[in-house]
């Protein structure tokens, strides 16, 4: 909707007010004394017209009253993640509990081998500076976890993998293979899922001297193959999806010189829904999951001990930092926050990641947010970073300091009301003087006890499982965005939103 303007026109007219109501009527019936009745007398059609006319004034002034269901972004809407308000996940009536797949079936994709499985056989070649086959292994879970002992309870160390956050698009393709609303036929189906490992089919690229035909090239391919389906033909890519394992920005290059791959911006492109570690908030087309963490669950019971594990946890620092800096940034704000933790005494606890690789977690930041209330998420090196998991799967408070590094990212994933499981402070108030642990010291234990509580309630949609089939009961974040992405299917279909 566009904007009411605040000039004259805007304004109400000045009138002359009646002395009194009976002045008023007088006028009304002296009107219609002397102009309708004449009329109506020798005029009966015009009974019908000014009946039919007293229907469409009714009825628009009562569509005016009727709210919308959502709101598309305006095309000028300012990227200031503090005045920004996204749409909201859909609260819409949910289907028959009784029916498994009352919001759809899924059909997938039988790619080229080109678009998936030759690039996972290419794992040694799919980075400038090491192979990354360790890191594919195990399904996309990674190496299993070691060093845990006396960190994470002995039976739940087998559920510990150090997971690459750049994995998802092999994840949820093994997923979707064992889906129990997955159909054989087309026909049955209601989502399309595209099985492109586009995040690491472009990594190898994105850090070389690679041309853009080259850092497009394997995208390109996959939407010429899709764009030749019938059923993309039909909804015209309205009802697929797709994984991309990455960032939104490294696939939106918009010039030729500029980073990453152009792919979301390529034709064919536009209507399907993207998967993605961090979104585009002003771009319906992309939903925001979470990253990949460590910890794969097995089975219900997994989680349900995990949650009492880090409920009774000994926590003895208020807060923590784990991250580096960035020393070619000026005014490097993690930097900020590394002193102000360093300076905190006993109150904050640091790990250093400047020389050692904290990408995919490690023992020591699982340890220090376990036993830590809070912990600082700076954005990383795009407004998010895969740190919040970490953090809140371990039970810790995650304390923001920008609006998009997750508010704006993960609705369908963590609870409506941030303040009831996060603690946000300005970045500005920081840089003028402002000292974290001052504010965190505010909350009282008891505050800290509920926050901790939400944030451990939302553990199961913010971990993948480790069965292909998924777990007994709880929904992990896998089943939370399928569920989402049908759920947004069937919604397009019943309300005819598409453009």
């Amino acid at each position: 909707m566009l904007p009411i303007s605040n000039n004259a026109s805007s304004e109400a007219l000045p009138h002359k007010k009646p002395k009194n109501p009976s002045e008023f009527l007088d006028r009304k019936n002296s009107f219609n004394s002397a102009i309708l009745q004449p009329i109506l007398h020798h005029h009966p059609r015009i009974w019908l017209l000014l009946s039919i006319l007293s229907v469409q004034v009714l009825l628009l002034l009562t569509l005016r009253s009727v709210p919308l269901s959502f709101s598309l972004p305006h095309p000028h809407t300012t990227h200031d993640d503090h005045h920004f308000q996204p749409p909201q996940a859909s609260n819409s009536t949910s289907p028959d509990p009784g029916d498994q797949c009352g919001l759809g079936r899924v059909f997938v994709y039988d790619l080229p081998a080109a678009f998936n499985a030759k690039i996972l056989a290419n794992c040694d070649r799919l980075n400038p500076w090491t192979s990354r086959c360790d890191a594919l292994e195990n399904g996309g879970l990674g190496p299993v976890a070691t060093g845990l002992a006396g960190i994470v309870p002995e039976n739940l160390a087998p559920a510990w993998y150090w997971t690459d956050q750049f994995v998802s698009e092999i994840v949820f393709h093994n997923r979707l293979l064992k889906h129990k609303c997955r159909v054989m036929e087309p026909e049955s189906a209601t989502a399309f899922y595209i099985p492109f490992y586009a995040g690491l089919a472009v990594g190898k690229y994105l850090w070389s001297n690679s041309s853009e035909e080259e850092r497009d090239r394997h995208c390109g391919m996959m939407l010429k193959w899709v764009q030749d389906q019938p059923y993309f033909k039909r909804s015209n890519g309205w009802d697929h999806f797709i994984t991309m394992g990455r960032i939104t920005w490294d696939f939106r290059r918009s010039k030729d010189k500029d980073w990453g791959s152009s792919c979301i911006y390529m034709p064919g492109m536009r209507n399907i829904t993207r998967l993605l570690i961090e979104r585009n908030p002003w771009d319906y087309f992309d939903i925001g999951v979470p990253y990949p963490t460590g910890f794969h669950p097995r089975s219900d019971s997994d989680v349900a001990e995990w949650q009492s594990f880090v409920r009774n946890h000994r926590r003895t620092s208020l807060f923590c930092f784990a991250g580096a800096t960035r020393g070619a940034i000026r005014n490097d704000f993690r930097g900020l926050l590394l002193s102000q933790c360093r300076n905190a005494n006993d109150t904050c606890t640091v790990v250093d990641c400047g020389g050692v690789k904290c990408s995919n977690g490690t023992s020591a930041i699982l340890e220090t947010f376990l036993k830590s209330d809070f912990c600082l998420q700076p954005r990383g090196d795009s407004f998010t970073r895969r740190s919040i998991f970490d953090c809140m799967v371990a039970g810790s408070i995650p304390v923001f300091f920008w609006k998009r590094t997750a508010y704006y990212q993960y609705e369908w994933f963590l609870p409506g009301e941030p303040e009831s499981y996060s603690v946000f402070i300005d970045r500005n108030a920081v840089k003028n003087g402002t000292l974290v642990e001052h504010v965190l010291k505010r909350y009282s234990r008891e505050e800290v006890r509920k926050m901790r509580e939400k944030v451990i309630d939302h553990i199961p949609k913010l971990v993948y499982a480790k069965p292909l089939e998924g777990l007994e009961s709880v929904k992990d974040a896998f089943d939370v965005a399928i569920d989402g992405v049908l759920q947004r299917f069937k919604e397009q279909e019943e309300w005819g939103f598409k453009w």
